[in-house]
């Protein structure tokens, strides 16, 4: 339906415009193309609300969605939207004046300049780019460009050498600009070079391993020898075999015979040891008989087992899976066991005593502590561990759930101290369905809604600033201040559907206050200012502004009354006794339901009589009683009609004049001469006596 127009005539009450009937159905055709009819959703009143310039979706977590028509774009302001385009509309630079984040791919076409700097996920930030051929700034937040980078490997590269050495220890150099490094054979050695490869050869005069060679004057290092037959004395790295002797050739050396791997020295006849027999394993089946034992680093004499070396651990370990079995009491002092320990009775090491399944402090308000090596972790098995009193740890760790009793707290051990739960990384403190981040509290599930709330009576206090970046919506807030987070921003309150923002006692920026239906300033003596923002009207919703006493309206320009085609009505308790109204162009006043005068431009057309006790001053004129003088010194005195009018002297008149007492007959001589100007023209008129 194409939008209908109220015909309202050409002036006021001419009588041409619509009728009142057809004006208003005229308006509800129009506001039921606008809004819809009763169950018509796609309509703005049941998607939109404007409101307070503000546009709200009317469907709860519905999307706003503007569409341009074909190719068409979305204009906001400056700014121009379309499809997945944002373009300057008036083809200027778009500034985004807050921070900007991008969780997907940027892919820029155009140049990127970066007026401070740029930081990755990680390391350094880079505030710039130079060109440097010697990296003289040496900056650890700078790039180099790649002719930089090129120019300064070529000159490093030209002033580097390279250090080597040989087996004489001898350090040399070579200039990797200018010098040639060379591989040099020596006796029975050549060497050859092809491509990046240096082959090191040998000729006939060096032995080989599978070369038939006579060895003159040769030492062998740990040769094998096999079937050789040898005649005399043989000195062997270190020993001498002599017909049935083996003798050691440095002077108080020792004799060592060993196995290989896991075999051993065998003796097969009877063995004579004439001194000192120090050897690693003695396997015997019979009984050894001595009075001192001493056993790799362990010596077993009289009943004493004790070491060699000065404060060296003594360790008593059984072999596989058996046992260390003591089978009388046993008193430790620091000792070191490896291997289980099997005790029937208490367990007493120090101050800590163990029996059966419990672990107690033996002193008196004595602690117990468990605690691991370097990084390691103390395991507590069991499905539950109970603390009937106080458990403390500097870190408590659990990968399942931490359940508390019904009347479990937590709280911090000393007085006024903070208790803090915070997220690793950027992960989230998570309760229930609520996710803690940062500073920042949210749902943890998708559009849900966050609810705080209080326990019976309680409420909810924020002790300080609050800053609410999208719609709160709530039964009741109790504050003591609400402001915008934004510069200059406005604050909206607003209700839903036809409710209404109820405020008990509302206090303005501490100079007005709201409570019940009064609005009043809170500074003695202090003015109370209503207006509009620009262009815009203060509406009174009433049809009736009363007051108990005067009112006074105190203006320091013009005071405009306009009455929207209607009249201005003046009332004495109820009853009315003036109206002011539009006629023309011009005012018409009435007195009670009278016209009693009619404007016309400067002129003023009364309807009934003019009574002005007292003087009247009219413009040079004035009026006392029945006498009309001019009011600046021996200014004239004029009195004119328009057109061909005439004036009309009202007065009394008489049959006879002058002393001759006849009707045509005058004196001779006048009592004087009365001055007046007609036409302009200065005249005289003579007057007699009345007798």
């Amino acid at each position: 339906m194409a939008r209908q127009v109220i015909n309202i005539g050409s002036s006021a009450n001419d009588g041409t415009g619509d009728p009142l009937r057809t004006a208003f159905d005229k308006i509800n055709d129009n506001f039921v193309e606008l809004y819809g009819g009763d169950n018509d959703i796609n309509t703005l009143d049941a998607n939109l609300d404007v409101n307070n310039f503000a546009i709200t979706t009317g469907v709860t977590n519905g999307d706003i969605t503007v569409t341009p028509n074909g190719t068409g774009s979305i204009k906001l302001g400056a700014m121009k939207f379309n499809g997945t385009t944002l373009s300057s509309d008036d083809s200027t630079i778009i500034n985004i004046n807050e921070g900007l984040v991008v969780d997907g791919t940027a892919s820029i076409s155009g140049a990127a300049t970066l007026s401070t700097s740029l930081a990755l996920a990680s390391g350094a930030t880079v505030t710039s780019i130079l060109d440097e051929d010697a990296m003289g700034s040496n900056s650890a937040t700078a790039l180099a460009t790649q002719q930089s980078i090129k120019a300064y490997v070529d000159s490093q590269v030209t002033a580097q050498d390279l250090d080597f050495t040989a087996d004489d220890s001898t350090t040399n150099s070579i200039d990797l600009d200018s010098e040639v490094m060379q591989f040099s054979g020596d006796t029975g050695i050549t060497t050859s070079a092809t491509g990046n490869t240096v082959s090191i050869a040998i000729d006939g005069t060096v032995a080989t391993l599978t070369g038939s060679q006579t060895l003159t004057n040769k030492v062998l290092t740990n040769p094998t020898i096999n079937a050789a037959t040898m005649t005399g004395a043989v000195a062997i790295n270190g020993i001498t075999l002599n017909d049935n002797t083996i003798v050691a050739n440095a002077s108080n050396s020792d004799l060592e015979l060993d196995g290989s791997g896991t075999g051993a020295v065998k003796i097969l006849a009877d063995a004579q040891v004439v001194g000192t027999l120090t050897t690693a394993d003695i396997t015997n089946t019979n009984n050894i008989t001595t009075t001192q034992l001493d056993a790799d680093g362990v010596r077993l004499k009289d009943n004493t087992v004790s070491t060699f070396s000065s404060n060296a651990n003594l360790e008593i370990s059984a072999n596989g899976s058996g046992v260390v079995d003591v089978k009388s009491a046993m008193t430790t002092i620091g000792q070191t066991v490896t291997g289980d320990i099997n005790v029937t009775g208490a367990v007493r090491v120090d101050n800590i005593k163990i029996d059966a399944n419990a672990i107690v402090a033996t002193n008196s308000n004595g602690s117990i502590l468990i605690n691991p090596n370097g990084t390691g972790s103390i395991t507590l098995g069991g499905n539950t561990v109970n603390v009937p009193s106080i458990m403390t740890a500097h870190t408590f760790f659990t990968d399942r759930e931490l359940l508390m009793g019904p009347a479990a707290k937590i709280k911090p051990s000393v007085t006024n101290d903070d208790v803090v739960i915070e997220a690793n990384g950027t992960g989230s403190v998570v309760l229930e369905e609520v996710s803690v981040t940062a500073n920042t509290i949210t749902t943890h599930t998708s559009n849900a809604n966050l609810n705080l709330d209080t326990d019976g009576t309680g409420t909810i206090e924020l002790q300080t600033n609050t800053n609410v970046s999208g719609s709160l919506t709530a039964t009741g807030v109790t504050t003591n201040e609400i402001t915008s987070n934004g510069s200059n921003a406005d604050i909206n309150i607003d209700a839903s559907g036809t409710g209404l923002v109820a405020v008990n006692n509302l206090k303005v920026d501490g100079n007005i206050q709201i409570n019940d239906n009064k609005i009043a300033t809170t500074v003695s003596n202090s003015n109370l200012q209503l207006g509009a923002n620009g262009s815009g009207k203060v509406e009174l919703m009433s049809s009736t502004v009363s007051r108990t006493g005067d009112i006074i309206f105190d203006a320091s320009s013009d005071i405009i009354l306009d009455a929207g085609g209607k009249d201005i009505i003046f009332q004495y308790d109820g009853n009315q006794f003036g109206l002011f109204t539009y006629a023309g162009g011009n005012l018409l006043i009435q007195s009670g339901s009278t016209t009693m005068l009619t404007g016309d431009g400067a002129n003023a057309i009364f309807n009934g009589n003019i009574t002005v006790p007292g003087s009247s001053t009219l413009d040079g004129v004035t009026i006392t009683d029945n006498t009309i003088k001019s009011n600046a010194s021996n200014a004239d005195l004029q009195i004119g009609t328009s057109g061909t009018g005439v004036i009309d002297l009202l007065t009394a008149t008489q049959a006879t004049v002058g002393s001759a007492g006849g009707a045509s007959a005058l004196p001779g001589q006048p009592t004087g001469y009365i001055k007046v100007k007609i036409g302009g023209t200065m005249r005289v008129i003579p007057f007699y006596d009345e007798s």
